[in-house]
């Protein structure tokens, strides 16, 4: 039941919003292999897509999302969609693998619309902050996770090009949503463009909990990308040999960890983060532990996957809702802060992950994923003793 200004309709239009953004990133994850023979281009060349997209992404949380907290954010949101728009229709036509390049970053860069909404509500209710958030970050992870599924199953019956422009539709629908549930919210920086960003390195500076939280984010987000992004060439070789949209099913086995995120979120609004992130910090460790003892088991990698999303996602989540605690008035650029050091994380697990696999293949891959999974739980455990 709410009891402040933002409603249950508000929260279920950011939360879906927020999927529809975010999920443009990650579209390419299961189709590498497609968009390789399309350009005649090596599937290493090909998972640069992947990355391009994540460094865009981390390139628009830290010299656009700031702006949230200096204009008006439901305008911001609208601008950023109405840009990201176009950029679809663009990649939907496009007929070099150039421009397909420059329109990933551009996709990255625009569809930080969901992180103005996730700072958005967290100012509109500060009692259930942790609540909220949670749910708007379960519609960002189910649009992370939802978009192999849809967009390995539209590969596989139309076309990859067919996903992008229905994406443009569905961030069309979602702008319409928008404009007419949100409302206005008024910034409270009055200061130029220049001291906005200097301002959201300073937050760093400010909270040693911001530090931290950003470290283990870069830390578990950077596996995430890491596995998700090998995935896709481990299925489709031998022994599985898996067309898109069997590879694409995968994402509903993490879709129903990323379901749990709200969870969490409530853990944190009870003031117990460092519990929680222990927990999914073993998740963790256990699921890359499976997967490399089994690694051409589908069962097994059934159980990772769940077990890993939910420990990658519960982590997440407690770390946002506890970054919210830290300046009511500077949200936008605490929230820049710490996504960006979780994109970038996000960007170097990719470019590791696809490294690894040219190098070493999946034997390699789930080495360096074990070697993520240890750093973050170190930096937990360390969290724990401070």
């Amino acid at each position: 039941m709410q009891n402040s200004s933002i409603t249950k309709t508000q929260i279920a239009v950011m939360s879906i919003t927020a999927g529809v953004c975010v999920a443009n990133i990650y579209y390419n994850q299961p189709i590498l292999k497609d968009i390789a023979h399309q350009f005649n281009v090596p599937e290493s060349k090909a998972g640069i897509i992947s990355v391009l997209a994540q460094a865009g992404y981390g390139l628009g949380l830290f010299f656009l999302t700031p702006l949230g907290d200096k204009a008006d954010r439901k305008k911001l949101i609208l601008a950023f969609m109405g840009m990201l728009v176009a950029v679809l229709v663009g990649t939907t036509f496009v007929q070099n693998f150039f421009w397909l390049s420059i329109f990933s970053l551009l996709t990255g860069l625009l569809s930080v619309a969901a992180q103005v909404i996730l700072p958005m509500a967290a100012g509109m209710d500060a009692k259930n902050r942790g609540r909220n958030v949670g749910i708007i970050f379960t519609g960002i992870l189910v649009g992370i996770l939802a978009a192999r599924v849809f967009s390995g199953f539209i590969a596989e019956w139309l076309n990859w090009r067919w996903v992008y422009g229905i994406s443009a539709a569905m961030v069309l629908a979602c702008m319409a949503m928008v404009q007419f549930s949100l409302p206005n919210v008024k910034a409270g920086f009055s200061g130029h463009y220049g001291k906005l960003l200097v301002s959201s390195l300073i937050q760093l500076k400010r909270f040693s909990v911001l530090r931290r939280t950003a470290l283990l984010g870069a830390l578990m987000f950077g596996l995430f990308c890491s596995f998700w992004t090998t995935l896709t060439f481990h299925l489709s070789g031998e022994p599985f040999n898996y067309g898109t949209d069997i590879i694409g099913l995968f994402g509903f086995v993490a879709i129903g960890g990323a379901l749990l995120a709200p969870v969490f979120g409530k853990l944190a609004d009870k003031g117990n983060p460092t519990r929680a992130q222990l927990f999914a910090g073993l998740m963790v460790l256990i699921s890359i532990i499976l997967i490399k003892v089994f690694p051409h088991s589908v069962t097994g990698l059934v159980i990772s996957v769940f077990l890993l999303d939910v420990g990658v996602q519960a982590t997440q989540v407690t770390n946002v809702a506890t970054i919210y605690t830290l300046d009511a008035t500077a949200h936008s650029r605490i929230n820049t802060a710490y996504m960006t050091s979780y994109f970038i994380g996000g960007a170097l697990g990719s470019f590791i992950g696809i490294q690894c696999w040219g190098a070493g293949g999946w034997n390699l891959v789930t080495w360096q994923l074990l070697v993520w999974s240890v750093f973050a739980l170190v930096v937990v455990l360390f969290r724990r003793n401070k």
